[in-house]
């Protein structure tokens, strides 16, 4: 029979799962380190619809200047995978790697929200 110390066991454990989830978040922002300028590069069509400054004239069309990169990228693979629907953004989509949307995700969080 094993036996631990009700503090001691307790303070292994939490410091044990604050190390995992460090290690899990570190993990988490690398896969999504996304390479600002070849968003920059890629995102010439995605400004017909969402802006230049990736702040649309258009009420139809959201805002990208700004967002979460882990938010951008999720939409943006649920648009290629066909998860989400929308025939303009499936056909977009459809033709970008994980790298691609990545780095868009990236370039498009590096700009000011609202465009100023």
């Amino acid at each position: 029979m094993t036996t631990t110390k009700t503090g001691t066991g307790t303070s292994r454990t939490m410091k044990m799962l604050a190390s995992s989830a460090l290690l899990a978040a570190s993990f988490a922002s690398s896969a999504l380190a996304g390479d600002i300028e070849a968003g920059k590069a890629s995102a010439a069509i995605c400004s017909s619809c969402h802006g230049a400054a990736g702040v649309s004239t258009m009420d139809m069309w959201p805002n990208l200047a700004g967002q979460k990169t882990v938010y951008l990228a999720k939409q943006i693979k649920a648009f290629r995978d066909g998860v989400r629907k929308d025939s303009v953004m499936n056909s977009v989509a459809i033709g970008l790697t994980d790298a691609d949307i990545d780095n868009l995700a990236a370039y498009y969080n590096s700009l000011p929200a609202g465009g100023s």
